[in-house]
């Protein structure tokens, strides 16, 4: 889909509720389409069923909705698009821009990431037992400007950095289906966490195999905890409290550098993200993690500004 119109995305992974670091990234990317008086759509990003607690859906659209984040577009959910992965990856193995992989981990890592089983040369067939489909990344210095960091350049080392796009236990990775949605929702701009930023080189090169250009690139800082973990399900984030989506709001918009007016504190969801539409001002972003302190207590403070 070819489109002149700004179109963005908040496309979570439906592992548990939404926390603090995740409202951020979401109200980052709306804000990014509402200034652009473009489209701002919801992705749930729902591939692996083993990691998915089956309220954590409906947790967290119901967490969008109590802070006023609503979508242009109906939800889109990853678990209904199977078939066109599928196919992807057909045209993908045909073309040799991707290959089948049988290498465990501990081969590749006692191969110091090199396939023993030879398999991007194309010897590993259907018919081999399980094995995963990996994409065929050509070697080359990336370069792009992020929106928010300026100019970017990784290294693409071929079969070294090869991502799997087919797991072995036959889900679909997030490499190739975060590429495929974004281009068949034209999605023209992506603002997510620093995090991700390491995947991006690979993935412009999903992009061009598919035959689209990438999207713009906006890296946001991720919120980490008092030890300086990133805010996750893994670090123990606690949820968001919907019961308080204008304080939690108001403290997003401390952490993303927008100086939010203090009576905004006790102020409605609507009052709050009005001021932020008229205000929002992406150069205010700090380009460093923000730290999140006792977000209960409802104080907040970004570090190293």
């Amino acid at each position: 889909m070819a489109t002149s119109r700004y179109r963005g995305r908040f496309a979570p992974s439906p592992t548990g509720p939404l926390h603090f670091g995740s409202l951020v990234t979401a109200l980052a990317s709306w804000l990014e389409a509402k200034h652009a008086r473009g489209d701002w759509l919801v992705r749930i990003e729902d591939l692996d069923p083993l990691r998915e607690p089956p309220e954590a859906t409906g947790q967290i659209l119901h967490s969008l909705e109590c802070h006023g984040l609503f979508p242009d577009e109906p939800v889109r959910f990853q678990s209904r698009r199977h078939d066109a992965y599928q196919r992807t990856i057909d045209n993908l193995l045909a073309q040799c821009k991707a290959y089948r992989c049988r290498c465990s981990r501990k081969q590749l890592k006692d191969n110091h990431g090199y396939h023993p089983n030879r398999c991007r040369r194309g010897d590993t067939s259907p018919g081999d037992g399980p094995h995963a489909v990996r994409f065929a990344l050509e070697e080359e210095a990336s370069h792009w400007q992020d929106d928010l960091l300026g100019p970017q350049v990784q290294m693409v080392h071929a079969e070294l950095d090869d991502p799997v796009i087919l797991r072995k236990e036959g889900f679909y990775a997030y490499q190739l289906a975060v590429v495929v949605d974004d281009i068949d929702q034209g999605i023209t701009h992506v603002v997510r966490g620093s995090d991700l930023l390491d995947m991006t080189a690979q993935q412009q090169q999903v992009f061009r195999a598919l035959g689209a250009e990438p999207p713009h690139w906006l890296h946001i800082p991720v919120i980490v905890n008092e030890q300086g973990q990133k805010l996750s399900k893994q670090t123990h984030a606690p949820a968001l409290d919907d019961d308080h989506p204008a304080r939690n709001l108001f403290l997003a918009l401390q952490a993303l550098g927008q100086q939010p007016e203090p009576t905004l504190a006790r102020s409605t969801v609507e009052e709050v993200l009005s001021w932020a539409e008229a205000h929002w001002q992406r150069s205010a972003i700090p380009l460093t993690s923000g730290q999140a302190r006792g977000i209960t207590g409802g104080t907040l403070s970004p570090s190293d500004r």
